[in-house]
């Protein structure tokens, strides 16, 4: 998969949404982190290119990237036992001095 990562379709995709939270928005404030989630075979290194590219008119730079997998709970509906999809955790932490300014991203803007 080596190159992938420069596919500016791919890219676009990557994203799916910002993962809000009580413990989220406390490594925000501390320590300079987003949580998003993420397409469940995106890399590290594909995850930081596409959030350079969707937030580059902010000229955001990328320090580091972290991924994890989050197992979907089973859940019961009535007598019928089911179960939550896999997802993908991407933290992204983010050079001094920059913010990732959340409020003005739509999906339409992307397109």
């Amino acid at each position: 998969m080596k190159g992938t990562y420069n596919n500016h379709e791919r890219l676009l995709k990557i994203i799916l949404a910002p993962y809000i939270s009580e413990k989220a928005t406390f490594i925000a404030e501390k320590n300079n982190q987003t949580i998003f989630k993420v397409v469940t075979n995106a890399t590290k290194n594909e995850i930081k290119a596409a959030v350079e590219l969707l937030w580059k008119e902010q000229r955001i730079e990328v320090k580091s990237v972290q991924t994890l997998n989050v197992k979907g709970k089973q859940k019961r509906f009535g007598r019928f036992l089911g179960r939550r999809s896999n997802w993908k955790k991407a933290i992204v932490n983010l050079k001094q001095g920059q913010e990732l300014n959340l409020n003005n991203y739509t999906a339409s803007e992307v397109k």
